[in-house]
């Protein structure tokens, strides 16, 4: 089980500490290093710095949105990145959810979620390959577009540049049970959003057609400390966010997500609190054995206790938030 550290995206502002994190996760030996977005600051243009003065880990974005960029925008940020960091990007993709799309992207969401996500990874995919032109029939991601609006001139074209790898790796971000099990027939790997050891039936079936060096990613919060109460606060702050706010009351992938892994009633809670403006007793009513089970927190003995169940089951690749160097150090210790 390799490690990799996970950045997350910006909050008010750039976090000074993330390119010192990612140099010593570097020298620590961690495989990747991964940045988000969600409405603020973008994936790549970070994930360009942390490559410019970096030099062997990979850089993973986990996760560029898709509704942010057309397919062929996404793959001309890949293959730019990929050229100038010597073939390190990893490619991590996310449909993200309607609040976000319509809200934030002015796009509709798809109503066909898997069949939008299925033609924006083909187009990706024909980018770098560069075998011809780019070409699809697609509802949702036609090349060329030849809708009703359209002047009917376009052409299909294939990419000036060439590609530094074709089989560049492409990652998606799935929650949904027919989105994981998609994800393992058109991607090289998943980022899960929540991962438990405990309970490898929750996904099970959705993998059973993984394909051998199929990459399983999911990110947990990863902190060495004493007080473990005081450890899982900020696990429980990121779940009251997500389970609560980052979607509609009638459709949040988020918590539905939760009440699958056993949580159902504390997850309608989390979310009726947060959407009532009582977030601070939305973050207080995730259970702690939840927010326990999806991260690694405590002292070193303990993490080093857990980290054993994460090792024996289908994760392949550990991507940690971890908020100190120490932390990073002693998972570094404890993987060798």
């Amino acid at each position: 089980m390799r490690l990799g550290l996970a950045l997350g995206y910006w909050g008010r502002g750039p976090d000074p500490r993330h390119l010192d994190l990612a140099r010593e996760a570097e020298r620590l030996g961690y495989d990747s290093v991964w940045t988000a977005e969600a409405w603020g600051s973008d994936a790549f243009t970070a994930l360009t710095w942390i490559a410019a003065h970096t030099s062997r880990i990979k850089l993973g974005t986990g996760i560029a949105q898709m509704a942010a960029r057309t397919p062929t925008a996404t793959a001309m940020h890949a293959l730019t990145l990929d050229h100038l960091s010597g073939g390190r990007l990893m490619l991590g993709l996310g449909l993200s959810g309607p609040q976000v799309v319509e809200g934030w992207y002015g796009r509709p969401f798809p109503k066909s979620p898997l069949t939008a996500t299925r033609e924006y990874v083909d187009v990706v995919r024909q980018v770098l390959c560069r075998q011809g032109p780019v070409a699809s029939d697609g509802r949702f991601h036609p090349h060329p577009y030849r809708g009703p609006d359209g002047t009917g001139l376009g052409k299909p074209l294939k990419p000036i540049t060439h590609p530094l790898r074709a089989d560049l790796p492409i990652l998606l971000g799935a929650e949904g049970p027919r989105n994981v099990a998609q994800t393992t027939e058109i991607a090289d790997g998943w980022l899960p959003l929540y991962w438990s050891p405990t309970r490898p039936e929750v996904y099970g079936p959705s993998l059973t057609a993984a394909p051998d060096g199929f990459l399983i990613a999911p990110m947990v919060r990863a902190q060495v400390c004493d007080d473990l109460a005081e450890g899982l606060l900020p696990v429980k702050a990121m779940l009251g966010f997500y389970v609560g706010g980052m979607g509609h009351a009638a459709r949040n992938f988020h918590a539905d997500l939760m009440a699958r892994m056993g949580f159902e009633d504390a997850a309608r809670r989390v979310q009726d609190l947060f959407l009532q403006g009582r977030r601070e007793e939305a973050v207080l009513a995730v259970p702690d054995a939840f927010a326990d089970e999806i991260s690694l927190v405590g002292p070193p003995q303990r993490i080093a206790e857990r980290l054993e169940l994460w090792r024996e089951g289908a994760v392949t690749d550990l991507l940690v938030t971890a908020p100190d160097p120490t932390t990073l150090r002693v998972l570094a210790d404890l993987a060798a």
